[in-house]
């Protein structure tokens, strides 16, 4: 084996450290374009960002030296989208379950992360960012406990350098009363006696509640100092101390009513997720102040008698009441929709202004994030784009995308292979 002269392998060592250098160690500056902070009226300025974060803002901000200047003369800032639920990093394709990591055995699983599973090298990430998703929180999904839902931006060589939170928040699927067996929405299954359905679901309601309890008794355990190290139950008694809130997911009117009462009982922070029909019981939510993650918008009305437009006015209607929204695509490969699951809610009666705080500001602020991420202030993480109209219209195009500061390209597979086809040659006749 050759040996390499000492010189030239400091001079491979300094290259290679200089190659690995935090990309948010340079210093940007975005200028001249039309700055929509979210927490103020927007204003033609400068956008800094060094180290990651967001160094300075303002209509007057001038330059630092050597920073390297972005030219948005014309176009748009804005803070980046959060996708607040999805299985993004977690499923490459649906149907081939070698690529999916997004579940595991058995129905209760608090002590897993799903940042453990999230593949950074999926195709998914690229196209979602590109339009204009710089973070998400990747969430486990199947069972009752589901597992820790982990916050990421969506650049990253690796999971720890995409990482924002990895034990983010507690995914709970609520249990359901299932009143029918077999398929749900349009393809009712058979009737089941009410006696079974509840026997059932209380039986479910006592093992998540033992489960609970269980992270009480950890916590006291702890500080006492005669607890033996149980990684399920040090994960429950960080939700039962509010340490860490939840996803609690339900979507039908009576499990909506349910779970908010459970989670009252309980005292844990919490965000619903899914709710479906929440509109039906939207005053009680906005009484009792419980934040919504809403499910697609784009979607089918759930069952035969339901309204055409029953998922697309949800949001509007939960506005009006005064409840808290924000959209998720509970996808991986339909991430990228997310701000037009937001659009097509604005025809039906939510502003326009409410469904861009929707996907940017609102569900950072109910998962506690808020300090960090959400709007374009100083010392928050420097998630940007730069657009050339506004990102909730699908002819809107991303110019410029910075993630956790770091200017990163928009390239991705669906952009390639528009430019490969776009570029086939002309069909040859021959004579």
């Amino acid at each position: 084996m050759s040996r390499m002269h000492p010189t030239r392998a400091a001079g491979a060592l300094a290259l290679a450290l200089v190659s690995v250098a935090p990309a948010g160690a340079q210093t940007y500056a975005i200028q001249g374009g039309t700055v929509h902070t979210l927490a103020g009226e927007p204003f033609v300025g400068t956008v800094v960002v060094r180290d990651g974060r967001i160094a300075d803002v303002g209509p007057d901000v001038q330059v630092p030296a050597g920073a390297e200047v972005i030219d948005a003369t014309g176009k748009q800032v804005y803070p980046g989208m959060f996708d607040a639920v999805t299985r993004i990093g977690l499923t490459e394709i649906g149907a081939v379950d070698v690529t999916n990591d997004s579940r595991e055995q058995g129905d209760y699983n608090p002590h897993l992360q799903a940042a453990t599973a999230v593949h950074p090298a999926t195709e998914h990430i690229p196209v979602t960012r590109a339009n204009g998703i710089t973070h998400a929180m990747a969430v486990p999904e199947g069972g009752v406990i589901s597992g820790q839902a982990s916050l990421i931006g969506l650049d990253g060589w690796t999971v720890e350098e995409m990482d924002i939170a990895s034990g983010a928040a507690m995914a709970i699927n609520y249990p359901s009363m299932q009143s029918r067996r077999g398929f749900g929405g349009f393809f009712l299954g058979q009737p089941r006696p009410f006696s079974e359905v509840k026997e059932e679901y209380e039986a479910k309601v006592a093992e998540l509640d033992r489960w609970m309890e269980g992270g009480r008794q950890y916590a006291e355990a702890v500080e006492a100092g005669t607890a033996e190290r149980n990684l399920q139950l040090e994960a429950m008694a960080r939700v039962v101390n509010r340490e860490m809130p939840v996803l609690l997911e339900a979507n039908g009117e009576r499990d909506i009513r349910n779970a908010v009462e459970w989670a009252g009982r309980q005292n844990i922070r919490f965000v619903l997720t899914g709710g479906r029909e929440a509109w039906r019981v939207a005053d009680m939510l906005a009484e009792k102040n419980v934040p919504v993650i809403l499910g697609p918008t784009q979607s089918m009305p759930n069952g035969p008698d339901a309204e055409y437009d029953e998922a697309y006015s949800n949001p509007g209607k939960l506005y009006a009441a005064g409840v808290k929204i924000a959209f998720a695509t509970f996808n991986s490969s339909d991430s990228r929709t997310l701000p037009y699951e937001a659009a097509m809610a604005v025809p039906y009666g939510l502003p326009e202004e409410a469904a861009l705080e929707a996907v940017m500001k609102n569900g950072t602020e109910m998962l506690g994030f808020g300090d960090r991420l959400g709007t374009i202030e100083r010392g928050k993480l420097a998630n940007l784009i730069v657009t050339d109209g506004d990102p909730l219209e699908i002819q809107t195009q991303v110019s410029d995308l910075f993630i956790l500061g770091r200017d990163v390209s928009t390239d991705n597979k669906h952009k390639s292979l528009y430019e490969k086809y776009r570029a086939r040659p002309k069909e040859r006749v021959i004579s």
